[in-house]
Parts: C-alpha cells; structure tokens; sequence
C-alpha cells in the first residue's frame, strides 16, 4: 500500500502520515515546496513530491504510482477540487478529512461520472463525525428498518437527526481557516435534506436533545454536519438534519482572519487527547417508533486519522463499486465500528 499525503505538512497529515507508518504503509508526502517537505521528512519518508493545485498535470503525476491520495489540504472549499482532478487523471482512489458541507456536496454532484470512468472510488469527509456518523446512520437504519444489505430493508424512515457534541482541546489553524471560509454555512445552519431536495435555513426540528449523562435534554440549533451529505445516499430517508449546541455555532461563526492567524498549528499532545465528541443518530419510522445510536470518542484529530487510513486500508481491500461512496455504502457499519474501539471510539444502537 502507497498513499499520497497531499498538505503533507500540515497538522492532520502529520498524524495521518503517522498513522501509516504505524499500520506499516509506505507514504508519500507531498506539498506545494521542498523547503517545507525536507525539514519535516528528511527522516521519514525518501520519496519526496511537490506539486501546486495551480499545475494540474504535475499535481497528477506527483500521485502517479501510488494506490490512493488522502487530502489534508483546507479549506477543501478553496482547495480541495484540484485534488479530486488530479486523482481521477492519475487514477487513483482518493480520501479527504474534510467536514466542510459544501464541498462535500459538490463532490458528489460533480465528480461521480468521472470517477466510475476512472474506475477509482472517491470517499470524502472520511473523519471522526462524517465517517463514523454516516456508519452510525447506517447501523441505526439497519435496526430501523430489518437487514443488513440496504437493498433489503423494507420501509422509510421519517425522520433522521444527527446530534454532535464536542468538548475540544483546541482547534488547529487548519480548522480554523475551514470555519473561516464556511463561516457563512455555518450562521445558516447548512443544509438539510426533506422529501428529495436539499434546503438551507430556517430552524431546526428538533431543538433539544438528550446527549449520554445529561440530566435533562440540550437546547441545539441547526448544524451543516459532513454526514447530513451522505446519508441520504444510501439510507431510505424523508428528512435527515444536523443539530449542536448553539455555543459551537456562536464560535464556528465568529472566525476572523485575525483569529485564523492567532492560532497556532494545533493542539499539543496532551490537549488533543483530552477533548471529546459525541455523536447520536435518532430515526424515527411512520408509526413512531424510534431508534437511537450513540457513539462517544476522543481526540478528534487522532480519531481523523485513523479513520482516513481506514478507509484507505477498506477501499484498496474490498474494491467497491468505482464513484463518490460514502462510508455507509461501502463497508459494514458493525465491524467497521467495532475496530475503531482500540483507539477509544464506543458505540450502540438501542
């Protein structure tokens, strides 16, 4: 397995990049310049490649001979589709660790043609609350409906809502500019789906949730949460939403320039292992029942990582289908949850 690392230098691609020398995967970094990739792999990696998202066909050869790209590079909304071309020119699979709504969405209406032409399969937002809440969609689904094979479940979910919590150790830059650059997505709420059609504003359905220890349920507000873009995809579903807490709104809103450049490449060691997220999925069917999937975890950025490679490790593994898929699409939900656990991550549907 040889994985491109595009924002090589980055924060997350460096936890990226050391996830893959964990599992024993050879890496290829690769970044705008030299004087930014030799400091930082002069001792870890031989095979060196630059490339800028302004030069499409260097930008594809740089990921010739590889089996797959994971992107780090944000904001994805400014950044992120050059990428995608270049991958699909080199045909290789790609992977990213965007939570940026809009650019996941644009993914998957521009790039799916070209990506089963390409015979590749393209698998964005693969991270901690996008991939691990569209396979905790899917489980909940499964138990709503019967089957585990989507193509046998019988019946429609009513109603979807995807709730998040996070207790953060501190942001990166990198977030940080993703929030700047989607800062007006954020004030709206982001988009929602109902009855076919994907809607921005107005508030959310639900305005309060009961998250794992509350004594009582939260007041959210409406949220562009990744998974809320791929659900849909493969769940039989009537409206799906993303809520949270309105303080992480307030703050994901706020995001100034001065801010961005106030802050420093990211959380140290120690802080990054202290925060915490929690992500619930609630369906409810036509006759009422309801069906609720929790998962709990921690450290946002190393959980990112792992599941980036993950989905790496299953796509070059199982071969699904070429195009833009979702995590809930291609893997098992169960089994792929279950060994998420050895880095923290616990789960249940009930």
């Amino acid at each position: 397995m040889k994985i491109a690392v595009y924002g090589a230098t980055g924060y997350t691609a460096g936890l990226v990049i050391e996830e893959l020398v964990r599992r024993g995967a050879e890496h290829v970094p690769v970044g705008r310049d030299l004087s930014g990739l030799r400091p930082a792999f002069r001792e870890t990696a031989a095979d060196l490649r630059t490339a800028s998202l302004d030069d499409p066909a260097r930008l594809a050869a740089a990921f010739h001979g590889c089996d797959a790209v994971i992107n780090c590079v944000a904001p994805f909304v400014l950044h992120g589709e050059p990428v995608v071309r270049a991958a699909l020119a080199a045909g290789v699979h790609y992977v990213d660790v965007t939570g940026e709504q809009y650019f996941i969405k644009r993914v998957f209406d521009v790039f799916g043609e070209d990506a089963r032409r390409a015979g590749v399969t393209v698998m964005p937002a693969a991270t901690d609350d996008g991939f691990c809440g569209d396979l905790l969609a899917s489980a909940v689904a499964e138990q709503a409906l019967g089957g585990a094979d989507p193509a046998g479940r019988t019946g429609v979910i009513e109603e979807l809502t995807m709730a998040h919590r996070l207790v953060s150790g501190g942001p990166s830059r990198g977030t940080m500019r993703s929030a700047l650059a989607n800062r007006d997505m954020f004030a709206s709420g982001g988009l929602g789906y109902a009855d076919g059609r994907w809607r921005t504003g107005g508030p959310a359905r639900r305005t309060h949730v009961a998250f794992p220890g509350d004594e009582k349920p939260s007041p959210v507000v409406k949220f562009g949460a990744p998974e809320v873009i791929m659900i849909p995809r493969h769940v039989p579903v009537r409206h799906v939403e993303g809520v949270t807490d309105a303080a992480l709104i307030a703050a994901l809103a706020s995001v100034t320039p001065e801010l961005v450049e106030n802050t420093p490449p990211g959380p140290d060691e120690e802080r990054r292992r202290a925060a915490r997220f929690t992500l619930l999925a609630e369906a409810v069917t036509g006759d009422g029942r309801r069906t609720r999937g929790v998962l709990e975890g921690s450290d946002m950025y190393g959980t990112t990582a792992v599941t980036a490679v993950e989905a790496v490790h299953r796509i070059l593994a199982d071969t699904p289908a070429a195009g833009v898929r979702t995590p809930g699409e291609c893997f098992p939900a169960a089994a792929v949850l279950d060994s998420l656990a050895p880095h923290g991550v616990r789960w249940a549907v009930e």
